[in-house]
Protein backbone atom coordinates (compact mmCIF):
# COMPACT_ATOMS: atom_id res chain seq x y z
CA UNK A 1 0.00 0.00 0.00
CA UNK A 2 1.46 3.24 -0.77
CA UNK A 3 2.19 6.49 1.93
CA UNK A 4 -0.12 9.30 0.95
CA UNK A 5 1.54 11.86 -1.00
CA UNK A 6 0.32 15.22 0.58
CA UNK A 7 3.40 17.49 0.41
CA UNK A 8 5.77 17.99 -2.59
CA UNK A 9 8.19 16.55 0.41
CA UNK A 10 6.64 13.11 -0.05
CA UNK A 11 7.13 13.12 -3.45
CA UNK A 12 10.61 13.75 -3.35
CA UNK A 13 10.77 10.99 -0.84
CA UNK A 14 8.80 8.68 -3.22
CA UNK A 15 10.77 9.22 -6.11
CA UNK A 16 14.37 8.81 -3.83
CA UNK A 17 12.72 5.64 -2.71
CA UNK A 18 11.79 4.32 -6.01
CA UNK A 19 15.34 5.54 -7.73
CA UNK A 20 17.00 2.70 -5.18
CA UNK A 21 14.36 0.15 -5.52
CA UNK A 22 14.47 -0.41 -9.09
CA UNK A 23 11.56 -2.42 -10.66
CA UNK A 24 11.84 -6.00 -11.56
CA UNK A 25 9.25 -6.17 -14.16
CA UNK A 26 7.35 -8.27 -12.77
CA UNK A 27 4.13 -7.00 -12.00
CA UNK A 28 1.53 -8.23 -9.24
CA UNK A 29 -1.53 -10.12 -9.90
CA UNK A 30 -4.83 -8.26 -10.70
CA UNK A 31 -8.46 -8.87 -10.27
CA UNK A 32 -10.84 -9.94 -13.20
CA UNK A 33 -12.33 -6.84 -13.04
CA UNK A 34 -9.04 -4.65 -13.20
CA UNK A 35 -7.86 -7.18 -16.11
CA UNK A 36 -10.99 -6.15 -17.49
CA UNK A 37 -10.71 -2.45 -17.38
CA UNK A 38 -7.09 -2.69 -18.46
CA UNK A 39 -8.46 -4.63 -21.86
CA UNK A 40 -10.82 -1.46 -22.40
CA UNK A 41 -8.31 1.12 -22.11
CA UNK A 42 -6.15 -0.73 -24.19
CA UNK A 43 -8.50 -0.93 -26.66
CA UNK A 44 -10.38 2.59 -26.47
CA UNK A 45 -6.95 4.10 -26.49
CA UNK A 46 -6.08 1.96 -29.97
CA UNK A 47 -8.88 2.80 -31.93
CA UNK A 48 -8.21 6.40 -31.04
CA UNK A 49 -4.71 6.62 -31.50
CA UNK A 50 -5.62 6.38 -35.67
CA UNK A 51 -4.19 9.49 -37.26
CA UNK A 52 -3.44 13.49 -35.44
CA UNK A 53 -7.20 14.21 -35.66
CA UNK A 54 -8.42 11.41 -33.78
CA UNK A 55 -5.90 12.24 -31.33
CA UNK A 56 -6.25 15.84 -30.75
CA UNK A 57 -10.05 15.44 -30.84
CA UNK A 58 -10.11 12.45 -28.10
CA UNK A 59 -7.58 15.32 -26.08
CA UNK A 60 -10.14 17.66 -25.79
CA UNK A 61 -13.31 15.53 -25.41
CA UNK A 62 -11.23 14.69 -22.27
CA UNK A 63 -10.47 18.12 -21.16
CA UNK A 64 -14.28 19.38 -21.41
CA UNK A 65 -14.98 16.14 -19.11
CA UNK A 66 -12.04 16.74 -17.01
CA UNK A 67 -10.57 20.96 -16.79
CA UNK A 68 -9.16 20.06 -14.07
CA UNK A 69 -6.44 17.71 -16.11
CA UNK A 70 -4.83 20.82 -17.51
CA UNK A 71 -2.18 19.04 -19.62
CA UNK A 72 -5.12 17.76 -21.82
CA UNK A 73 -5.75 20.88 -23.51
CA UNK A 74 -2.13 22.15 -23.78
CA UNK A 75 -1.72 18.45 -25.81
CA UNK A 76 -5.23 19.03 -27.78
CA UNK A 77 -3.52 22.34 -29.09
CA UNK A 78 0.33 21.46 -29.71
CA UNK A 79 -1.51 18.59 -31.27
CA UNK A 80 -3.26 20.30 -33.50
CA UNK A 81 0.19 22.11 -34.63
CA UNK A 82 1.74 18.64 -35.03
CA UNK A 83 -1.40 18.45 -37.86
CA UNK A 84 -0.51 21.49 -39.29
CA UNK A 85 3.55 21.14 -39.76
CA UNK A 86 2.02 17.07 -41.13
CA UNK A 87 -0.17 18.89 -43.70
CA UNK A 88 2.36 21.38 -44.22
CA UNK A 89 4.65 18.86 -45.92
CA UNK A 90 1.93 18.26 -48.52
CA UNK A 91 1.05 21.67 -48.92
CA UNK A 92 2.09 24.18 -51.59
CA UNK A 93 5.57 25.44 -50.38
CA UNK A 94 7.36 22.48 -48.69
CA UNK A 95 6.03 19.82 -51.85
CA UNK A 96 8.51 22.44 -53.49
CA UNK A 97 11.39 22.18 -51.52
CA UNK A 98 11.49 18.34 -50.46
CA UNK A 99 11.48 15.16 -52.58
CA UNK A 100 8.57 12.50 -51.77
CA UNK A 101 11.45 10.52 -49.82
CA UNK A 102 12.11 13.66 -47.17
CA UNK A 103 7.94 14.22 -47.20
CA UNK A 104 7.83 10.82 -46.02
CA UNK A 105 10.20 10.83 -43.90
CA UNK A 106 9.40 13.75 -41.85
CA UNK A 107 5.69 12.91 -41.53
CA UNK A 108 6.97 9.27 -40.47
CA UNK A 109 8.74 11.48 -37.89
CA UNK A 110 5.88 13.28 -36.53
CA UNK A 111 3.55 11.40 -36.84
CA UNK A 112 5.78 8.27 -34.63
CA UNK A 113 6.25 11.21 -31.89
CA UNK A 114 2.19 12.39 -31.89
CA UNK A 115 1.56 7.90 -31.71
CA UNK A 116 3.89 7.58 -29.17
CA UNK A 117 2.61 10.20 -26.69
CA UNK A 118 -1.10 9.19 -27.27
CA UNK A 119 -0.67 5.50 -26.36
CA UNK A 120 1.70 6.69 -23.19
CA UNK A 121 -1.01 9.63 -22.01
CA UNK A 122 -4.50 8.56 -22.69
CA UNK A 123 -4.34 5.31 -20.71
CA UNK A 124 -3.51 7.65 -17.68
CA UNK A 125 -6.22 9.84 -18.36
CA UNK A 126 -8.56 6.68 -18.46
CA UNK A 127 -7.09 5.64 -14.98
CA UNK A 128 -7.77 8.83 -13.56
CA UNK A 129 -11.25 8.68 -15.31
CA UNK A 130 -11.98 5.27 -13.60
CA UNK A 131 -10.28 6.36 -10.03
CA UNK A 132 -12.80 9.85 -10.38
CA UNK A 133 -15.87 7.30 -11.07
CA UNK A 134 -15.02 4.98 -8.54
CA UNK A 135 -13.79 7.36 -5.57
CA UNK A 136 -10.81 5.93 -5.04
CA UNK A 137 -7.44 5.67 -6.75
CA UNK A 138 -6.55 3.13 -9.70
CA UNK A 139 -2.87 4.03 -10.15
CA UNK A 140 -1.99 0.52 -9.50
CA UNK A 141 -3.00 -0.21 -12.95
CA UNK A 142 -0.49 2.25 -14.98
CA UNK A 143 2.43 -0.22 -14.54
CA UNK A 144 0.53 -2.24 -16.56
CA UNK A 145 0.44 0.10 -19.79
CA UNK A 146 4.06 0.50 -19.52
CA UNK A 147 3.88 4.59 -17.35
CA UNK A 148 6.98 5.92 -16.11
CA UNK A 149 7.33 5.32 -12.39
CA UNK A 150 7.79 8.96 -12.21
CA UNK A 151 4.12 9.67 -13.24
CA UNK A 152 2.82 6.99 -11.16
CA UNK A 153 4.29 9.37 -7.81
CA UNK A 154 2.84 12.08 -9.74
CA UNK A 155 -0.94 11.21 -10.20
CA UNK A 156 -1.18 10.11 -6.67
CA UNK A 157 0.45 13.13 -5.36
CA UNK A 158 -2.33 15.35 -7.58
CA UNK A 159 -5.35 12.82 -6.55
CA UNK A 160 -4.38 13.89 -2.88
CA UNK A 161 -3.15 17.57 -3.22
CA UNK A 162 -5.60 18.94 -6.08
CA UNK A 163 -2.18 20.41 -7.46
CA UNK A 164 -3.11 21.27 -10.82
CA UNK A 165 -0.93 22.98 -12.11
CA UNK A 166 2.45 20.82 -10.83
CA UNK A 167 0.89 17.77 -12.57
CA UNK A 168 0.65 19.29 -15.78
CA UNK A 169 4.72 20.45 -15.65
CA UNK A 170 5.17 16.43 -14.60
CA UNK A 171 3.15 15.57 -17.74
CA UNK A 172 5.12 17.97 -19.80
CA UNK A 173 8.54 16.67 -18.36
CA UNK A 174 7.22 12.91 -19.01
CA UNK A 175 6.30 13.28 -21.98
CA UNK A 176 9.44 14.76 -23.76
CA UNK A 177 11.37 12.47 -21.51
CA UNK A 178 9.01 9.63 -22.95
CA UNK A 179 10.31 10.62 -26.68
CA UNK A 180 13.93 11.04 -26.44
CA UNK A 181 14.96 7.65 -26.74
CA UNK A 182 12.66 6.40 -28.81
CA UNK A 183 11.91 9.38 -31.58
CA UNK A 184 14.51 12.08 -31.11
CA UNK A 185 17.71 9.89 -30.50
CA UNK A 186 16.53 7.22 -32.24
CA UNK A 187 19.16 5.70 -34.81
CA UNK A 188 17.12 5.75 -37.92
CA UNK A 189 15.21 9.30 -37.47
CA UNK A 190 18.42 10.88 -36.38
CA UNK A 191 19.94 9.21 -40.01
CA UNK A 192 16.60 9.96 -42.19
CA UNK A 193 15.31 13.32 -40.37
CA UNK A 194 17.01 15.13 -37.13
CA UNK A 195 20.68 14.23 -38.92
CA UNK A 196 19.67 16.45 -42.35
CA UNK A 197 21.05 19.26 -43.66
CA UNK A 198 17.24 20.06 -44.04
CA UNK A 199 16.13 19.88 -40.38
CA UNK A 200 19.22 21.83 -39.03
CA UNK A 201 19.44 24.80 -41.79
CA UNK A 202 15.77 25.57 -42.14
CA UNK A 203 12.69 26.54 -40.42
CA UNK A 204 10.35 25.78 -42.95
CA UNK A 205 8.66 22.80 -41.06
CA UNK A 206 7.66 25.44 -38.37
CA UNK A 207 8.60 22.65 -36.00
CA UNK A 208 10.19 25.67 -34.06
CA UNK A 209 6.87 27.76 -33.78
CA UNK A 210 3.58 26.98 -32.15
CA UNK A 211 0.18 29.07 -32.46
CA UNK A 212 -2.51 29.29 -30.16
CA UNK A 213 -5.49 30.91 -32.65
CA UNK A 214 -8.21 32.88 -30.03
CA UNK A 215 -10.51 35.60 -30.24
CA UNK A 216 -13.08 36.09 -33.23
CA UNK A 217 -15.95 33.69 -33.38
CA UNK A 218 -16.63 34.09 -36.81
CA UNK A 219 -15.03 31.28 -39.03
CA UNK A 220 -14.72 34.05 -42.27
CA UNK A 221 -12.24 35.64 -40.24
CA UNK A 222 -8.32 35.03 -39.50
CA UNK A 223 -8.03 34.19 -35.80
CA UNK A 224 -5.58 36.33 -33.14
CA UNK A 225 -2.54 34.53 -32.84
CA UNK A 226 -0.50 33.91 -29.70
CA UNK A 227 2.68 31.32 -29.30
CA UNK A 228 5.90 30.53 -28.85
CA UNK A 229 9.17 29.75 -31.37
CA UNK A 230 11.63 27.02 -30.16
CA UNK A 231 15.21 26.72 -30.68
CA UNK A 232 17.36 23.65 -30.57
CA UNK A 233 14.41 21.08 -31.14
CA UNK A 234 16.81 18.08 -30.31
CA UNK A 235 17.89 19.16 -27.25
CA UNK A 236 15.13 17.66 -24.14
CA UNK A 237 16.48 20.23 -21.73
CA UNK A 238 14.75 23.02 -24.35
CA UNK A 239 11.63 21.58 -25.00
CA UNK A 240 11.18 20.84 -20.99
CA UNK A 241 11.45 24.75 -20.87
CA UNK A 242 9.35 25.15 -24.11
CA UNK A 243 6.35 22.81 -22.95
CA UNK A 244 6.33 24.97 -19.75
CA UNK A 245 6.19 28.29 -21.23
CA UNK A 246 3.24 26.85 -23.40
CA UNK A 247 1.75 25.99 -20.37
CA UNK A 248 2.36 29.29 -18.59
CA UNK A 249 0.71 31.39 -22.19
CA UNK A 250 -1.84 29.05 -21.69
CA UNK A 251 -3.21 29.03 -18.33
CA UNK A 252 -1.54 31.95 -16.67
CA UNK A 253 -3.55 34.47 -18.58
CA UNK A 254 -7.69 33.56 -17.79
CA UNK A 255 -8.56 35.88 -20.59
CA UNK A 256 -6.37 34.07 -23.19
CA UNK A 257 -7.16 30.39 -21.97
CA UNK A 258 -10.51 31.78 -22.40
CA UNK A 259 -9.92 33.00 -25.89
CA UNK A 260 -8.55 29.64 -27.18
CA UNK A 261 -10.87 27.26 -26.06
CA UNK A 262 -13.47 29.26 -27.54
CA UNK A 263 -11.82 29.37 -30.93
CA UNK A 264 -11.12 25.99 -30.50
CA UNK A 265 -15.13 25.25 -29.59
CA UNK A 266 -15.88 26.95 -33.05
CA UNK A 267 -13.07 25.09 -35.11
CA UNK A 268 -13.03 21.68 -35.86
CA UNK A 269 -9.90 19.86 -36.06
CA UNK A 270 -8.88 19.30 -39.89
CA UNK A 271 -5.13 19.45 -40.50
CA UNK A 272 -5.33 22.39 -42.45
CA UNK A 273 -4.24 26.26 -41.79
CA UNK A 274 -7.09 27.12 -43.07
CA UNK A 275 -8.87 26.52 -39.59
CA UNK A 276 -7.30 29.42 -38.44
CA UNK A 277 -6.53 31.96 -41.23
CA UNK A 278 -8.27 31.11 -44.02
CA UNK A 279 -7.50 34.53 -45.49
CA UNK A 280 -4.04 32.83 -46.20
CA UNK A 281 -4.68 29.62 -46.63
CA UNK A 282 -7.15 27.33 -48.92
CA UNK A 283 -7.87 23.86 -48.54
CA UNK A 284 -8.10 23.85 -51.99
CA UNK A 285 -5.39 24.31 -54.56
CA UNK A 286 -6.24 27.55 -56.46
CA UNK A 287 -2.73 27.54 -58.15
CA UNK A 288 -1.76 26.54 -61.41
CA UNK A 289 0.18 23.37 -61.72
CA UNK A 290 3.49 23.65 -63.12
CA UNK A 291 4.25 27.78 -63.14
CA UNK A 292 7.04 28.56 -61.32
CA UNK A 293 6.17 30.00 -57.70
CA UNK A 294 5.48 33.76 -57.62
CA UNK A 295 5.74 35.71 -53.94
CA UNK A 296 2.15 35.63 -52.17
CA UNK A 297 2.81 37.03 -48.96
CA UNK A 298 3.60 40.29 -47.37
CA UNK A 299 3.63 41.51 -44.14
CA UNK A 300 1.35 38.81 -42.65
CA UNK A 301 -0.95 39.74 -46.22
CA UNK A 302 -1.74 38.05 -49.22
CA UNK A 303 -0.28 40.18 -51.81
CA UNK A 304 -2.89 41.76 -54.50
CA UNK A 305 -4.15 39.23 -57.14
CA UNK A 306 -2.59 36.27 -55.30
CA UNK A 307 -3.97 32.95 -54.82
CA UNK A 308 -4.52 31.51 -51.50
CA UNK A 309 -1.32 29.28 -50.41
CA UNK A 310 -2.79 25.62 -50.47
CA UNK A 311 -3.08 23.95 -46.97
CA UNK A 312 -4.61 20.44 -47.27
CA UNK A 313 -6.72 18.67 -45.02
CA UNK A 314 -5.20 15.86 -42.48
CA UNK A 315 -7.54 13.26 -44.36
CA UNK A 316 -6.16 14.08 -47.65
CA UNK A 317 -2.69 14.64 -47.26
CA UNK A 318 -1.71 11.43 -45.64
CA UNK A 319 -3.60 8.29 -44.78
CA UNK A 320 -3.28 6.28 -41.20
CA UNK A 321 0.10 4.44 -40.26
CA UNK A 322 0.18 1.47 -38.57
CA UNK A 323 2.79 1.49 -35.81
CA UNK A 324 4.99 -1.16 -34.23
CA UNK A 325 5.11 -1.01 -30.23
CA UNK A 326 6.72 1.04 -28.14
CA UNK A 327 9.51 0.43 -27.15
CA UNK A 328 9.68 -0.58 -23.40
CA UNK A 329 11.88 0.72 -20.65
CA UNK A 330 11.48 3.39 -17.60
CA UNK A 331 13.26 6.96 -18.61
CA UNK A 332 12.97 7.99 -15.02
CA UNK A 333 16.66 7.75 -13.55
CA UNK A 334 17.19 10.99 -11.39
CA UNK A 335 14.46 12.88 -9.02
CA UNK A 336 16.40 16.11 -9.79
CA UNK A 337 13.51 16.29 -12.61
CA UNK A 338 11.53 17.80 -10.11
CA UNK A 339 13.56 20.72 -10.52
CA UNK A 340 11.89 21.60 -13.74
CA UNK A 341 8.53 21.94 -11.93
CA UNK A 342 9.41 25.18 -10.07
CA UNK A 343 11.45 26.74 -12.27
CA UNK A 344 9.92 29.88 -13.27
CA UNK A 345 9.43 30.83 -17.22
CA UNK A 346 7.91 34.05 -18.41
CA UNK A 347 6.34 34.12 -22.24
CA UNK A 348 4.87 37.25 -23.62
CA UNK A 349 3.54 35.81 -26.55
CA UNK A 350 3.94 37.53 -29.24
CA UNK A 351 4.20 34.86 -32.41
CA UNK A 352 3.00 36.82 -35.43
CA UNK A 353 5.67 38.43 -36.61
CA UNK A 354 8.01 35.57 -36.42
CA UNK A 355 5.68 33.16 -38.07
CA UNK A 356 4.98 35.73 -41.60
CA UNK A 357 8.78 36.24 -41.36
CA UNK A 358 8.65 32.18 -41.86
CA UNK A 359 6.46 31.89 -44.94
CA UNK A 360 8.28 34.46 -46.30
CA UNK A 361 11.45 32.65 -46.00
CA UNK A 362 9.91 29.77 -47.08
CA UNK A 363 8.49 31.52 -50.28
CA UNK A 364 11.92 32.68 -50.80
CA UNK A 365 13.52 29.83 -50.88
CA UNK A 366 10.85 28.32 -53.35
CA UNK A 367 11.89 30.28 -55.62
CA UNK A 368 15.52 30.29 -55.24
CA UNK A 369 15.04 26.36 -55.80
CA UNK A 370 13.19 26.70 -58.61
CA UNK A 371 15.94 29.86 -59.94
CA UNK A 372 18.65 27.10 -59.86
CA UNK A 373 16.63 24.26 -61.72
CA UNK A 374 16.22 27.16 -64.47
CA UNK A 375 19.34 27.61 -65.04
CA UNK A 376 20.66 23.79 -65.19
CA UNK A 377 17.59 23.14 -67.73
CA UNK A 378 18.67 25.88 -69.62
Amino acid sequence: MPFLLNSFADVKKDLKKKMKKKSSGHLPSLSKHDKRWIQLIKEQTRQLNQNNVTRTQAYFRFYLQHPEIHWAFLGHMVSRNVGWNMTDLKGELLTKLLSEREQNDFFAFLERGSWLIFQDVYPQFMIYELSVRSSQEMFHLLPHFQTSAFMETMWRYFWHSGDKSTLAVAMVINEQSYLEKRLIQNHHYKKVVTGTVNFKMYDFLNLNNTIFPYGTGDKSERASLAGASLRYFISLHERIIFGKKLYSLLFQQEEMLEGVLKWAHEHHHTGSRKDYWPELFNDVNESYPRSLYKRKVKNCLLRKGAERLYSPALKYAWPNNPHEEAESGDWFEDWHVLDYIHDDVSLDGEILNNYCKTIETIELAVMAKEAILFREED
